[in-house]
């Protein structure tokens, strides 16, 4: 069995494991995360001697078998997402530990892993889709799995933004079942790399593209599209926040790369590329205002990540940039998804344990709240220099790849909204921090000490966003590397 079929096997087996057998809940939420990491570890180990693979699942060639693949793009979105699951596994396993009683875990953690380590598969199998139908089955696996997760709070408010979540997501898959029909009604092909072959101008390919791109649109949360997200984010139980800012939201803008960038290639989309860079603008600015004015600190983190996936969207506008500008551009625009990933997964997780240590997350009170938890405060400061895009950190390398980028081709209203956004950002990443350092903020009274695991995940997740920086002139090759095997 290859490396890229146990990336997507191993958490399938663990769900059925930890569905029929809930005491192995805690010895498969350590041992799990090391057989995804060693099977990651051979992938990579594999794509560096051979390249770019193609694994057809049961021998059966594609097309029409079913194939997976294995290339650069994808490979780091696994690591990502290896990485921010594996930490915030260990932090759910000291989350739930809590919530056990004498006859074991309570119905809430019992719905939680087996959606858990599905989540995980489906963000797997997607980075790995080699055709367009396999990836929305993969997408609908991710969304009905995130949505479920999301449902497992169990209070009416989170039950809700289920719901949102749902019918939102359901749309969106229905607009992108929609688009590849209309592409296997013209071509006959759902490979990826076929399709990127056999597309002609013509007016059903133009009207697939176009739908295919809403529906993901929806499932990335894009302004105007991201009413479910702050709900859906906030009301989660914090380890689901910290997956569905951080990776899940990835999902979409994945598959938005594999077919503009891939599929759709060779096709002039300039204009249609400044239309998505002008929402991307939209959400930098809405969002960092709204989180502004956010009552609660899960909130305002989620409403961070509407304007976080605005400056993905920005660099999505920069890519197709001819030459070393579109260079730029595509590199910055890795080191923003990676960036993100890991100080947003962070950033809900320090959320999290001060609503599980205080039983509440207000911004009126979280000040005296941080002061009783120092490592968390420490953690949220280094996630939020990530966000605002200050050096040393990977989302600085970001914004000042993106500001080059800009400057060669001009796009001088994109670099102040940059600016804005970054103000913005410390804004509501100091109105967070000034209350915690404010004099006569006295320490809070807990409701209970937080595990120590739930503190040091947050911060190794804040570690890592940090580090990017530091190793940026190691990662720079690298992620050039990267992108040249990138559609």
């Amino acid at each position: 069995m290859t490396p890229v079929v146990v990336l997507v096997a191993a958490p399938l087996a663990f769900a059925l494991a930890v569905f029929a057998i809930p005491e192995t809940r805690r010895v498969l939420a350590l041992l799990g995360p090391v057989v995804v990491l060693a099977s990651l570890g051979a992938a990579g180990r594999q794509l560096a001697l051979t390249g770019p693979s193609r694994f057809p699942v049961a021998g059966w060639e594609g097309p029409p078998g079913i194939v997976l693949q294995l290339d650069p793009l994808g490979l780091l979105l696994l690591g990502l997402t290896a990485v921010v699951t594996t930490l915030t596994t260990l932090y759910a396993r000291a989350y739930w530990a809590t919530h056990a009683g004498p006859r074991g875990p309570d119905r809430r953690e019992r719905a939680f892993w087996p959606l858990w380590w599905m989540l995980w598969a489906g963000l797997n199998a997607l980075f790995v889709a080699g055709d367009a139908f396999n990836a929305y089955v993969c997408l609908e696996l991710v969304a009905l799995s995130a949505v479920a997760l999301v449902a497992v709070a169990g209070q009416a408010d989170a039950l809700r933004a289920a719901l949102r979540y749902l019918l939102v997501s359901l749309a969106g898959s229905l607009a992108y079942l929609a688009g590849i029909a209309l592409l296997y009604g013209r071509y006959g092909v759902l490979d990826l790399a076929a399709l990127g072959t056999a597309v002609q101008a013509s007016p059903a390919t133009a009207a697939a593209l176009a739908v295919i791109t809403a529906g993901l649109l929806m499932k990335t949360a894009l302004f105007p599209l991201h009413f479910w997200l702050p709900a859906a984010h906030s009301r989660a139980p914090a380890p689901v926040s910290a997956v569905l800012s951080g990776l899940v939201v990835k999902a979409g803008f994945f598959l938005l790369i594999r077919f503009w960038f891939g599929v759709y290639g060779a096709w002039s989309l300039g204009p249609a590329a400044a239309l998505m860079g002008g929402l991307g603008a939209a959400a930098v600015i809405w969002g960092s205002f709204q989180a502004l004015a956010a009552p609660r600190l899960k909130l305002l983190v989620a409403y961070s990540t509407v304007a976080q996936v605005g400056y993905l969207f920005l660099a999505f506008s920069l890519m197709s940039a001819p030459g070393a500008a579109g260079a730029l551009g595509r590199e910055g625009a890795l080191y923003l998804v990676l960036s993100h990933g890991l100080a947003k997964g962070g950033a809900f997780l320090v959320a999290g344990t001060c609503l599980w240590a205080a039983g509440t997350d207000d911004l009126d009170r979280i000040g005296g709240v941080l002061r009783r938890l120092p490592v968390s405060t420490a953690a949220f400061a280094l996630c939020g220099v990530s966000l605002i895009g200050l050096p040393p950190t990977g989302g600085f390398v970001g914004k000042w790849l993106l500001l080059r980028t800009m400057a060669a081709t001009g796009s001088w209203a994109w670099v102040a909204v940059i600016a804005a956004g970054t103000f913005l950002a410390a804004g509501y990443i100091f109105r967070v921090l000034v209350t915690v350092f404010a004099e006569g903020t006295r320490p809070a009274v807990l409701e209970r000490a937080p595990p120590r695991t739930m503190e040091v995940t947050a911060l190794a997740l804040a570690l890592a966003s940090l580090g990017m920086g530091f190793l940026a002139p190691v990662l720079e090759p690298l992620m050039r590397a990267l992108q040249g095997g990138a559609p």
